[in-house]
């Protein structure tokens, strides 16, 4: 076959009068179709339309004894193909008849003539031309041609007695291989194939190939209208089933209804039962009775019957009066939650404070709504199903991650084909109980779009004020959800909008220090693993030791789901070797067997520079949702003409405080014996290392400060000396977050020294245990900071006086 590079050579355009030489009787226009195939000795009707294509047509007519070329182009969206976009291979037709269209356009019917292909194309002023070159049918053995031939002819008879449109009397006539070539293309176009078949079809030069492959494409054709018979069998013998059914249904009702035996009715009498006995509200009373009424004068099988018989279930399963009773103790409260959870303080005076006021106030309605915020791992979930044990409650979670439609929390109205209530409902009826604890999970991570706003449908659910009317869509009845106790958890507040965040009561929870992450893995993972691989305590010794390298070198986390997942792994290891040596009796691990089971170190601590009497590095302090980290930011001094760089893909916030921090040092530049032509004759150049992490916030502005500074009067740092606050243009220091995080990290590094803002002083009453080894110094003002973390005071600093010159007049001549 020839490619479609190789023959589609574009040519200069031309005049068409060039081409009406009769000598070139194989340069004719060219016709091409979207999404059709003609083949040989088919007659086929096409609508020609567009200009280039009704010039071909008229060109063919006047010029060339209505001879055309007609080939398909390879994408139907395109309104003018180019050579490129047209196959190659084609059919020379002959225009039978021509009618002109009201529109402009042409009605013709051709007689495909002979496969050919391009050799050339041509370009004229309205239309293109192609040099072709008929493509003979090539014929490899006779007896091959005769066996596919008879091939061909079973499996068409068999495809007319599924398809009564094909016509039956084609395969009758052939008596030559001519004539088999001819109805083979004949059966071709009355078989139900695709555009792209058929032009494969086109394409195949030997008979024997072409009339396998044609009966190879209705053998397809075959099986896809069985197929269709078979499920229209299905079809019909199911809607006559429906009818018998409904016709011996109908006569099963009337006898039924003559002995006094009907089942809808009996039915209907027990939901009225039932309902009676819930006591509902008056207003959801009248309306279910007014659903039991409807039902009771419907049709049993009627479609509206049965969206009447699902309302009335949803208002029989959901809870209306059911609590659960508080029998605890805060005594016994407080034994679960230390039991379940190590450290985490302050929620746990949070609950026992609810569990105080339920004990005093019995009849007590406003349940506080609690968002537990912090970083994936630190125990969220987990701490909200202890919640819910502690104060003896039902408990259910509902994962709002990605949830985008309104009608998720609110219900769909039952106008809706498959109309249900919302997650809120669901939770309910699930629960069995007015006062469960429902975890609204990832809350933070709620999306919106054009069908609502599911967060603007949680201010209802989640306001004390309001939920005790709560209407979900689907029930379109009042309902109290004032008992129930929601606690939401998020990763962070920024994606919470304010209004939702009003209503909550925000408890952050920080990622765990490596001290608290130690008495977890001894009093939770380490047992819960060993449980659940069915080990004894006294088969495998986990020291403290083996805990702090898993923690230090192969975790990198707030929380400790990696921690419990290599846990599980050194267990499975053990597990291995008990396996491979039946007389062992226990697995002591050590710092080289972790290495040898869990690899080498995963996780590297950030690598400070360590040389003394550095200039212009100064080291900061980070916090992503792994944890603290340290962050060294480096300053360089470059000849210039005063231009400021950043890099490191640092965020718009992180750019601004860079801004904010070089402005400050401008503007104390003279008491800092800063010269202007330092600023004027260099660029300064501010990067933070690992490019490759995003990096924002304002908590670098000292630290960037510090190392302009030091750059700039060429003073070193001291050692072991680290800062954290954002900087303002009067050099005062602010608060930031992440405090006990960055702390932790500088502790890990081996920093001695920590300057932290003034403001953050009450943030470290918390965790002041936790961070013993470092020399903590609350700073106000950059001046002060500046002075606790350069080797010598900046501002002692004085720029030496150059000797001025004498001026001398010149001339008014010169």
């Amino acid at each position: 076959m020839i490619e479609e590079h190789d023959v589609l050579n574009s040519k200069p355009i031309i005049a068409a009068e060039a081409l009406q030489d009769p000598s070139l009787d194989n340069i004719l226009p060219v016709l091409p179709l979207k999404n059709m195939v003609i083949l040989p000795s088919s007659i086929i009707p096409i609508i020609v339309g567009r200009k280039s294509s009704v010039k071909a047509v008229e060109h063919a007519l006047k010029a060339h004894g209505k001879t055309i070329f007609i080939t398909a182009q390879k994408n139907p969206e395109t309104e003018n193909p180019s050579q490129n976009e047209l196959f190659s291979y084609g059919t020379k037709a002959t225009i039978i008849q021509m009618m002109k269209m009201p529109n402009n356009s042409l009605k013709i019917l051709v007689e495909g003539v002979s496969r050919a292909h391009i050799i050339e194309t041509y370009q004229t002023e309205q239309f293109t031309t192609a040099l072709i070159a008929e493509q003979k049918t090539t014929i490899c053995s006779h007896i091959d041609i005769e066996a596919s031939w008879r091939n061909l002819k079973q499996i068409y008879q068999e495809y007319t007695k599924l398809n009564t449109k094909a016509p039956t009397d084609l395969i009758g006539l052939a008596e030559t291989i001519e004539d088999k070539e001819t109805i083979a293309d004949a059966i071709a176009v009355h078989v139900n194939i695709t555009f792209h078949d058929r032009q494969r079809i086109l394409e195949t030069d030997d008979l024997h190939e072409r009339m396998l492959l044609i009966g190879t494409l209705i053998r397809q054709e075959i099986e896809i209208l069985q197929a269709e018979e078979r499920i229209k069998g299905r079809v019909q013998n199911q809607v006559e089933k429906n009818q018998r059914e409904y016709y011996l249904n109908e006569q099963i009702k009337a006898i039924n209804k003559e002995l006094g035996r009907d089942d809808q009715f009996i039915e209907i009498d027990s939901l009225r039962k039932k309902i009676k006995s819930l006591s509902l509200p008056k207003e959801t009373l009248e309306k279910t009775e007014r659903e039991l009424n409807r039902l009771e004068q419907m049709p049993g099988m009627s479609a509206e019957a049965a969206i009447s018989k699902h309302y009335i279930d949803w208002i029989l399963a959901l809870p209306w009066h059911k609590k659960s009773k508080d029998n605890l103790t805060i005594q016994s409260a407080q034994k679960i939650l230390d039991k379940e959870h190590a450290g985490l303080q302050k929620i746990k005076d949070r609950i026992l404070e609810f569990v105080a006021a339920q004990k005093y106030a019995q009849d007590l309605k406003r349940t506080p709504t609690i968002c537990l915020v912090g970083p994936p791992g630190v125990g969220k979930t987990s701490l909200a199903k202890s919640i819910a044990k502690s104060l003896d409650r039902e408990f259910t979670r509902i994962s709002l991650g990605g949830v985008k439609d309104e009608a998720e929390i609110r219900g769909h109205r039952r106008t809706y084909i498959g109309a249900l209530p919302g997650k809120i409902l669901h939770a309910m009826r699930k629960t069995k109980t007015i006062n469960p604890v429902i975890l609204l999970d990832e809350i933070d991570k709620l999306a919106h779009d054009i069908t609502g706003d599911p967060a603007a449908a949680l201010l209802e659910v989640l306001d004390p004020e309001q939920n005790k009317t709560f209407v979900d869509h689907f029930l379109d009845t009042e309902y109290d959800l004032s008992s129930v106790m929601f606690i939401a958890t998020a990763n962070s507040t920024e994606n919470i909008p304010y209004a939702l965040y009003d209503r909550m009561e925000i408890i952050n929870l920080s990622g765990y220090t490596d001290k608290e992450k130690i008495n977890i893995a001894q009093s939770f993972l380490i047992p819960k693993m060993l449980k659940e691989y069915g080990l004894k305590k006294s088969q495998i010794k986990l020291s403290e030791e083996n805990i702090i390298q898993i923690i230090q070198d192969y975790t990198k986390e707030a929380g400790v789901r990696q921690l419990e997942r290599l846990i599980g792994k050194i267990m499975r290891k053990a597990i291995q070797e008990f396996l491979q040596n039946p007389d062992l009796k226990s697995v002591i691990t050590s710092h080289e067997k972790i290495k040898v089971w869990l690899g080498n170190d995963t996780f590297k601590k950030t690598e400070l520079w360590k040389k003394p009497d550095v200039v212009g590095i100064g080291t900061g302090l980070a916090w992503t949702e792994l944890g603290g980290d340290v962050l060294e930011i480096e300053v360089s001094i470059i000849p210039g003409k005063g231009g400021l760089t950043l890099t490191g893909q640092l965020g718009e916030i992180m750019q601004e405080s860079a801004q904010t921090a070089y402005s400050y040092v401008r503007s104390r530049a003279p008491k800092l014996g800063i010269k202007k032509t330092d600023f004027s004759n260099n660029d300064i150049h501010i990067h933070f290392p690992d490019g490759a992490t995003p990096k924002d916030g304002s908590s670098a502005g000292i630290t960037i400060a510090s190392a302009l500074i030091s750059a700039l009067t060429d003073t070193p740092f001291k050692n072991h000396v680290a800062m954290t606050g954002e900087i303002t243009l009067r050099g005062r220091v602010l608060a930031i977050g992440g405090l006990k995080e960055k702390l932790l990290a500088a502790q890990q590094h081996g920093i001695k020294t920590v300057i932290i803002p003034k403001a953050n002083e009450t943030d470290l009453l918390d965790f002041k245990q936790d961070i013993s080894t470092l020399n903590i110094i609350l700073a106000e003002q950059m001046d002060f900071v500046l002075q606790q973390v350069l080797a010598k005071d900046p501002f002692k600093r004085r720029i030496p006086m150059k000797p001025q010159k004498k001026r001398t007049k010149k001339s008014k001549n010169n």
